[in-house]
C-alpha cells in the first residue's frame, strides 16, 4: 500500500485525496476476521499506560507501534515491549504514525485538545479509532469526529469504560422497565479532590524531551504557565476542560444512560468557580450544574475540596463520592462504581444489586472485527453527547457574572433544582472556609440550546465557546 508524507497530511486542500490513497477496504476483508488487529497507540503517559495493561487480556489484538511527544516517555513504554520480546516501531510525530499501511487501528489517549483532530486524521487514513474521553474538546469539533467515521465508514469506540459494565446495563434497563417508577432526576458527582497547581511568576522551561510544537498542535502558540508539564493541563481552557471533561464525564454519561437522552439538553445553567486557589489554573474546582431535559433534569456537582478544611476526606452523598445518583418516584438507584448499582425502596431497603462489567477494549476489537457500529459499547455518538453536555456547563460558566451568594440565590430562587444544588455547593465551600459573599461565585449565563443545530439560541458569546481558533497547520477541516 503507498504511503503518505507528513507534508501531505499538512495540506489543506490535499487531505481528501491523501485520505483517498490511505483508505484501505475494511480490515475484515484486508486481514481475514480470524487476525489480530495491529494497533497503535498514541499518547502513553497516565491515561496510556493503564490501557496498555487493559489491553493484555484482550485476545485478537497486538500494540505494533507507540507514539509520544515526550522522548523519554515514548522510550520507557517501548522499552517494556523490547523487555517482553515484543518489537514495536516508535514515533514522536502521530501522522507518521497514521502514514504506515501495517496499523489497523490506533488508540488515541492524548490531552483533550488533540483528541478531535487526531481522531478525524485516523479515519481519513482509514484506521479504526479507540479514542479516550471527552472525544473534542469542543462541541464543534466533535461533530466533525461523527461525520469522519460515517464518510470513511470507521469504527470509533469512546473510552467510556462504564458502557461495557453489565451490571449498569442491567441496572438502566430495570430504571427504564419502571421497577422504581418515573425518574425524577439523575445526580452526578464529582467529589474528587484536587490540589492547586502552584502559581508561575513567568513563563516555564517546556522539558528538553518534549516536541512542544507537536504537544501544542490545535491549541495557541503560547509561554508554558505550570510548574508540572503533564497532567495539570486538565486545569487550563486552551488544552483541557476541568475535572467535568477529566473524571466527570465519566458519571455525566451514566447519568445520561438512565435518562435515555439522545441528544443535548435545551437548557443549561453552571454556579461556581475556582475558589480558595490563587494557582495558574482556570477550570472549576467547585461546581454546580443543571441540564433541563424535560422529563427529569441530569444534575452534575464538582466538589474539589474535602469535607472539610484540613481534613482528607471527601464529601459522600448514600456512600458514594464518585458516582450517580438516580432518584425515582419509588425509590433510587445508586452507581458507586464503575461495575456497581444498588437499587432501594423510598424507606432505604434494598431492592436489587447490579454486579459485573465486561472488557471495554475487548468490545472494541471484536467490533473492527465484525465492521458493525451496533456492536459498540460506546459509540462515538453517544460519547459526543455527553462529552458535549459537559462543554455546555463549562460554557454556562465562562459566559456567567461573578456575584455575591444573596444575589445568586435571589436569580435561582425560581429554580428549585438549582437551588438545592446551590445550598450544597455553598455548605460544602463554607466548611472549607469559603465565604461566598467575599470570594464571589460565577453564576452561570441559563443557556438555551437548538438540540438539531447543536448552537446557543440566545447567547452569542456562548456560541464563540462552541469552536476555537486553531493553530496552523493543526486545523480541524470544515469538510471532513
Amino acid at each position: 500500500m503507498p504511503q503518505i508524507s507528513r507534508r501531505a497530511f499538512l495540506k489543506t486542500a490535499g487531505i481528501a485525496t491523501a485520505a483517498a490513497t490511505l483508505r484501505p477496504n475494511s480490515w475484515a476483508q484486508v486481514a481475514g476476521a480470524n487476525s489480530d488487529v495491529r494497533l497503535g497507540l498514541v499518547g502513553m503517559n497516565n491515561r496510556g499506560k493503564d490501557v496498555i495493561k487493559e489491553l493484555a487480556s484482550v485476545a485478537g489484538q497486538r500494540i505494533t507501534a507507540l507514539c509520544d511527544v515526550d522522548s523519554v516517555v515514548l522510550e520507557g513504554v517501548a522499552n517494556t515491549f523490547k523487555d517482553k520480546g515484543q518489537k514495536v516501531q516508535t514515533f514522536a510525530d502521530y501522522r507518521d504514525l497514521l502514514a504506515k499501511g501495517d496499523i489497523d487501528a490506533v488508540l488515541i489517549v492524548t490531552p483533550n485538545h488533540q483528541h478531535a483532530l487526531q481522531a478525524i486524521l485516523a479515519c481519513q487514513a482509514g484506521k479504526d479509532v479507540y479514542l479516550e474521553k471527552p472525544v473534542c474538546h469542543n462541541i464543534w469539533e466533535g461533530r466533525r469526529i461523527i461525520e469522519a467515521a460515517d464518510k470513511y465508514k470507521r469504527i470509533i469506540q469512546v473510552g467510556s469504560q462504564c458502557r461495557s459494565s453489565d451490571s449498569l446495563a442491567e441496572a438502566v434497563a430495570w430504571v427504564r422497565a419502571g421497577n422504581t417508577g418515573k425518574i425524577i432526576s439523575a445526580r452526578g458527582l464529582c467529589y474528587k479532590r484536587r490540589l492547586p497547581i502552584g502559581l508561575t511568576t513567568g513563563p516555564q522551561l517546556v522539558p528538553a524531551t518534549v516536541n512542544y510544537d507537536l504537544w501544542l498542535g490545535p491549541a495557541p502558540e503560547a509561554p508554558l504557565r505550570r510548574t508540572k508539564f503533564h497532567y495539570d493541563w486538565h486545569w487550563q481552557w486552551p488544552y483541557g476542560n476541568g475535572d467535568l471533561g477529566n473524571q466527570g464525564v465519566h458519571q455525566m454519561d451514566i447519568a445520561r444512560w438512565f435518562l435515555g437522552e439522545p441528544l443535548l439538553a435545551p437548557r443549561v445553567v453552571s454556579v461556581g468557580g475556582r475558589l480558595s486557589y490563587v494557582d495558574d489554573g482556570q477550570t472549576p474546582n467547585s461546581l454546580a450544574v443543571v441540564h433541563d431535559y424535560p422529563a427529569a433534569p441530569l444534575i452534575f456537582e464538582v466538589h474539589g475540596l474535602p469535607v472539610r478544611f484540613g481534613s482528607n476526606l471527601m464529601d459522600k452523598e448514600f456512600g458514594t463520592s464518585i458516582g450517580v445518583i438516580v432518584e425515582c418516584e419509588g425509590g433510587r438507584v445508586v452507581v458507586p462504581t464503575y461495575t456497581t448499582a444498588q437499587a432501594t425502596d423510598k424507606d432505604g431497603n434494598v431492592l436489587k444489586d447490579f454486579k459485573g462489567a465486561s472488557s471495554h477494549e475487548g468490545n472494541f476489537i471484536a467490533a473492527v472485527k465484525s465492521r458493525k457500529v451496533s456492536d459498540l459499547h460506546a459509540p462515538i455518538t453517544e460519547g459526543f453527547i455527553s462529552s458535549s453536555l459537559c462543554h455546555m456547563a463549562n460554557i454556562s460558566l465562562r459566559v456567567g457574572r461573578t456575584q455575591p451568594a444573596g444575589a445568586i440565590r435571589e436569580q435561582i430562587k425560581a429554580n428549585a433544582t438549582m437551588s438545592a444544588a446551590f445550598e450544597r455547593l455553598a455548605t460544602h465551600l463554607g466548611l472549607n472556609g469559603v465565604d461566598l459573599d467575599r470570594t464571589p461565585a460565577t453564576l452561570g449565563a441559563a443557556l438555551e440550546m437548538d438540540p438539531k443545530t447543536e448552537r446557543f439560541t440566545n447567547s452569542d458569546a456562548a456560541n464563540a465557546l462552541l469552536t476555537r481558533e486553531y493553530r496552523k497547520p493543526f486545523v480541524v477541516p470544515e469538510k471532513v
